[in-house]
């Protein structure tokens, strides 16, 4: 997992924090997670953090410590496999793993179905926004064909370098 910046971070706690009280309950986070495949209970949670729910510095912990957690999880093959097939490179790794949360079909892109759907997962989708979709895709969409390969998600998803 790549480790997000604070202000992408605090972009993903104001998401979560619906009422917008300041605090996501673990059980707010624990339906989230599932919702994008993150099998976890109450009980786990409340172990990693000692809390029943989480202010934003909270929530950088717990993001830190999964981090942590997740980068000595004994899955090194399964890490080495994948930085093979994708070019040998960790970041690249990570971004295949990215690239198939949205890519549901398993058919090597996104399509702008795929993506409303994983955003309505992530409670990040806005109706009034949809008709944007294809929009966003196209931005990156070298070969226009109206999905993302890989390699299009790649370019969106790291700066340009220079």
């Amino acid at each position: 997992m790549s480790p997000l910046n604070v202000d992408d971070l605090h972009r993903v706690f104001e998401k979560l924090d619906q009422n917008g009280d300041g605090f996501v309950s673990l059980e707010e986070l624990r339906w989230h997670l599932d919702r994008i495949g993150i099998q976890t209970t109450g009980d786990e949670l409340r172990a990693i953090t000692g809390k029943s729910r989480l202010d934003l510095l909270d929530f950088l912990f717990f993001y830190d410590a999964v981090v942590k957690r997740n980068s000595g999880n004994g899955d090194e093959a399964g890490e080495e496999e994948e930085e093979e097939e994708y070019g040998g490179d960790l970041v690249v790794s990570d971004l295949a793993k990215a690239f198939k949360v949205y890519d549901l079909n398993g058919d090597g892109f996104i399509s702008c179905e795929e993506l409303q759907i994983v955003l309505q997962r992530l409670g990040m989708w806005e109706e009034r926004v949809g008709r944007d979709c294809r929009s966003m895709i196209s931005v990156y969409d070298t070969n226009s064909d109206g999905m993302l390969d890989f390699e299009e998600f790649k370019n969106m998803m790291l700066p340009a370098r220079s």
